[in-house]
């Protein structure tokens, strides 16, 4: 007699595998929807997460390190970039057009360190809040924190004086005990701005847009009311776009502070109720 065929097992095997896997929703399934409609909170809510970075990513990143150190060698070398600091400055664009600097005055604020990172952190602290995650307050605080230290690192090494305080007519006035270059107005607003679109779910791309116009005119402006050179600000400009692009090689390192201060909370809510 011939041998039975094998095929009429495989009903049987699916169905006794099937009735082995454990019950509840798939291990991958999505989370249900709170009852208001809105997307889940706590870690199931995590955003999702930022690609690595391209081939096209890391080019724009080395053309921007490239445009910096060109930047940074045409004031150090005294080139025709120190002469267009000193046109735009003898020009006086405050005194030509009078009428723009109330308005211009009040707009740089959004730039100034203090009063940007308030708005943003304060935005930050809700999302985190209701996705669960310390990641949104950790992104913008590593990239300030990157900010800082490398901004304030070629400001002290080249002591640049501003426009206002300039001292002899084509001098690019370095090494005067003076904190201008590169812009920290307009490096602040390029890595503020910027780490909101950078955290955006749904308006990246609308995002990253105002971000953009809000760096550029607040670089503008500060040339506008001479508190800056032309090429602190695009220093500046350089050095936030650098940070930004920056981002995500540093996600292992956001990832890694989160869990970690997420571990602590919970070991010392634990031992709180042990305590109560």
């Amino acid at each position: 007699m011939p041998a039975p065929s094998t095929s009429r097992q495989f009903p049987n095997q699916r169905a006794e595998n099937t009735s082995r896997r454990p019950a509840g929703p798939a291990p991958h399934s999505p989370a249900p929807p709170a009852p208001d409609g809105r997307a889940p909170l706590g870690p199931a809510a995590a955003e999702p997460g930022w690609p690595p970075m391209s081939r096209r990513r890391a080019l724009l990143l080395l053309a921007t390190c490239a445009g910096y150190l060109l930047v940074l060698a045409g004031v150090l070398l005294n080139t025709a970039l120190v002469d267009l600091d000193w046109s735009v400055r003898l020009l006086r664009p405050y005194e030509r057009w009078p009428s723009l600097e109330p308005l211009l005055d009040t707009w740089v604020v959004a730039g100034q360190r203090g009063p940007s990172a308030i708005a943003a952190f304060a935005w930050l602290a809700w999302r985190a809040h209701r996705l669960g995650r310390l990641r949104p307050l950790l992104v913008m605080g590593v990239a300030l924190l990157l900010l800082n230290v490398t901004v304030g690192a070629v400001k002290i090494v080249t002591g640049r004086l501003g426009p206002h305080y300039a001292q002899y007519v084509g001098s690019p006035e370095l090494f005067s005990g003076g904190t201008i270059f590169p812009s920290g107005h307009t490096a602040n607003a390029v890595v503020t701005w910027g780490v909101l679109a950078y955290l955006a779910v749904r308006w990246r791309r609308t995002g990253a847009l105002i971000a953009a116009a809000t760096a550029c005119s607040i670089g503008l402006t500060t040339v506008y009311l001479g508190t800056h050179w032309v090429t602190d600000v695009l220093a500046g400009w350089a050095a936030g776009l650098l940070v930004l692009l920056s981002l995500p090689l540093l996600e292992p390192l956001v990832t890694t502070a989160e869990q970690w201060l997420t571990s602590r909370g919970r070991r010392g809510s634990r031992r709180d109720v042990r305590d109560g």
